[in-house]
C-alpha cells in the first residue's frame, strides 16, 4: 500500500545541486500532507517530509559526493528520501542503512534506492541511544525541532567519542549546534517557498567533533 501510495503520489526527477541521483518527490507540500491523512484514515500524521529534498540533505549529498572519503559502514540518519544514502552507495561506502521512523519515508527509500541502482537497508527503528558500529555517520537537515535536536545531538556527542566520523547539512535551522563543529563547505541550494521562506538557502556541511 504504501509502496503504490509514493509512486502516485509523486514523480521521478532529479533534484537541485545533484543531478546524478533521481528520487520520487511531490510539488506541494499540503495536498501530499491531506491525502496522506485520507490514506492512514486519522488526522495529525506527520508532515511528508519524505516526499522533498531539503537543503541539508542536498548540500551533505553534494558534499559526499565530491570528496571521496572512507564512509565505511553509514548510518544515514532521519534519511527522508533516502538521498543523503544513496549519494553515500554510490560514493562507494562499504554497507549504507537508511534510518526514518516513517513507513512512508521506508517505502520511498526503497524505490529510490532501486531506481538509482544501488543497495540501501532501510529501518524505521529510532535508532537515537543505539550503537551500530557504523564508520560514518550521516545527518541531513534534522535540527529543526528542540526535543528532536537535543536527543540527537546528546547521541553524536556519544557516537563522536566513540570514534564515529559525523556530517551534518544544515541551512541554519534554529536549534543547530553551535559548538563542537567544523564547517567544510557551503553551497547555494536552489528550494522553493513550499518547503522555505526564499528561494535559496546558504546551506553548509559540518563534521561534528563533539
Amino acid at each position: 500500500m504504501t509502496e503504490h501510495f509514493v509512486r502516485t503520489s509523486t514523480a521521478l526527477m532529479s533534484p537541485p545541486l545533484v543531478p546524478e541521483i533521481r528520487l520520487h518527490l511531490a510539488g506541494e507540500v499540503v495536498p501530499l500532507w491531506r491525502k496522506t491523512e485520507v490514506e492512514l484514515e486519522r488526522e495529525g500524521v506527520p508532515p511528508p517530509y519524505w516526499a522533498f529534498a531539503w537543503a541539508g540533505g542536498l548540500a551533505l549529498a553534494r558534499y559526499i559526493l565530491d570528496r571521496p572519503m572512507r564512509l565505511g559502514s553509514v548510518l544515514d540518519f532521519g534519511s527522508g528520501s533516502g538521498l543523503v544514502a544513496i549519494a553515500a552507495a554510490k560514493a562507494g561506502a562499504s554497507k549504507v542503512l537508511a534510518a526514518d521512523i516513517d513507513r512512508f519515508a521506508a517505502a520511498a527509500i526503497a524505490l529510490n534506492a532501486e531506481a538509482n541502482g544501488v543497495e540501501v537497508e532501510i529501518t524505521t527503528d529510532d535508532l537515537i541511544g543505539r550503537d551500530g558500529g557504523w564508520d560514518t555517520i550521516l545527518v541531513g537537515d534534522m535540527c529543526y525541532e528542540r526535543p528532536l535536536a537535543e536527543r540527537l545531538v546528546a547521541w553524536l556527542e556519544v557516537r563522536a567519542r566513540a570514534g564515529a566520523a559525523i556530517y551534518l547539512g544544515d541551512p541554519g535551522r534554529s536549534y543547530f549546534p553551535q559548538s563542537g563543529i567544523e564547517k567544510l563547505a557551503t553551497y547555494s541550494v536552489p528550494t522553493s517557498r513550499e518547503l522555505e521562506d526564499r528561494e535559496i538557502r546558504e546551506t553548509s556541511v559540518y563534521r561534528y567533533t563533539g
